[in-house]
């Protein structure tokens, strides 16, 4: 799994990060005050979710959203489905972007990039084929090239090759426009979720290709 070589790649895209993201964690404080008091409130309390996430060359770290789904259950003390365990505010949490904001800490503190393929779930890890286990070539980002081209609205299948030609692109013209590109689609709440989906279905590995003839 190599990573691209170029200037921009090694240091320029950190510098990057640190220059935006540490300004705007600081301009957005008031704003994730409030967000997080509004998570609080719905959640008895508890506003900020942790979960590890795989990052650069699949090493974990501690990923910070805001709380957005409640700790409902059903009679058995199970947790009740995504999509019921999601309400209002919480969705409008996503549909805003707002509960993606402490995600600047992971930011500052390299775990993450500004751009990049989005970290997922650590059970995915094994599913993944060789290509698609490329898109861990780079720190994970806040926003990718998928998220611009359909985010959850597009198959797994879809999201995982753009990941893969994010890699092989990787420039700091490529990641400008992404940038700005992310900018219209939270603000037009854009592709949020997959049909039917609080988010997206579970990833459980591509199809293996037909034989060739």
């Amino acid at each position: 799994m190599s990573a691209p070589a170029s200037f921009y790649a090694g240091y320029g895209k950190r510098l990057l990060d640190l220059a935006l993201a540490g300004p705007l964690l600081l301009l957005t404080l008031p704003l994730l005050a409030g967000a997080a008091a509004l998570a609080a409130v719905q959640n008895r309390g508890h506003w900020l979710f942790r979960q590890a996430r795989p990052g650069w060359h699949g090493r974990l770290f501690t990923l910070y959203k805001l709380q957005t789904m409640t700790d409902a259950r059903d009679a058995a003390g199970q947790p009740l489905p995504d999509a019921q365990r999601l309400p209002p505010l919480g969705r409008w949490l996503r549909a805003t972007s707002l509960d993606e904001l402490p995600q600047l800490w992971n930011i500052v503190r390299g775990d993450l990039s500004l751009v990049g393929p989005r970290p997922l779930l650590p059970e995915y890890l094994p599913l993944y084929s060789p290509t698609q286990a490329r898109r861990h070539a780079v720190r994970p980002g806040l926003t990718g090239w998928a998220q611009v081209n359909g985010r959850n609205a597009i198959s797994w299948e879809e999201k995982f090759a753009f990941d893969v030609w994010y890699v092989d692109h990787l420039s700091l013209r490529l990641d400008l426009l992404i940038l700005w590109r992310t900018a219209g689609r939270v603000l037009g709440a854009r592709g949020i979720t997959a049909a039917g989906e609080a988010t997206m279905t579970a990833f459980r590995g591509s199809p293996p290709l037909p034989p060739s003839s």
